[in-house]
């Protein structure tokens, strides 16, 4: 007979934790008590998180997108079509150009954004940051209403 106890390899999945344990026979049940355990102690703090992250990225319009990043300040230097839709296709949404195009049109029509340049090598700005813009007392229209 050998001196070494059987090892057990168990792996567990809860939630977004992936959990691998090995150990001997006679201790798995002990060792996967504590690992949930523990698992256990941390997961209301990971639902949150999730919750928080999947509620930071709902976004039903290309337009809404474009007002969060300017609420975010990411218009405060210029910024080219080509690199709004690429921020917006890193950000995990993959919108039409020509739809990137329009929203970006229409937020310079509505004076949100300034657009410099020249046909086709237009480059966009905010004319002034977001909190800046609603201490002033204006209702902008920049959410899905249709403006006035």
């Amino acid at each position: 007979m050998s001196s070494q106890p059987k090892m057990i390899t168990v792996k567990l999945k809860r939630g977004a934790w992936e959990v691998e344990i090995t150990s001997p026979e006679d201790r798995v049940q002990q060792a996967v008590e504590s690992v949930l355990a523990g698992m256990a102690s941390k997961e209301p703090a990971l639902v949150d998180a999730q919750e928080t992250q999947q509620d930071r990225r709902h976004f039903e319009t290309c337009r809404s997108l474009v007002v969060t990043m300017w609420r975010e300040g990411w218009f405060s230097t210029p910024k080219a079509l080509s690199e709004a839709h690429e921020e917006m296709s890193r950000r995990g949404y993959h919108y039409d150009r020509t739809a990137v195009s329009h929203t970006l049109a229409d937020l310079v029509r509505e004076g949100t954004l300034f657009r410099e340049g020249s046909m086709r090598n237009y480059r966009y700005i905010q004319k002034f940051p977001f909190a800046e813009r609603n201490r002033g007392g204006e209702n902008p229209q920049t959410e899905e209403g249709t403006g006035s």
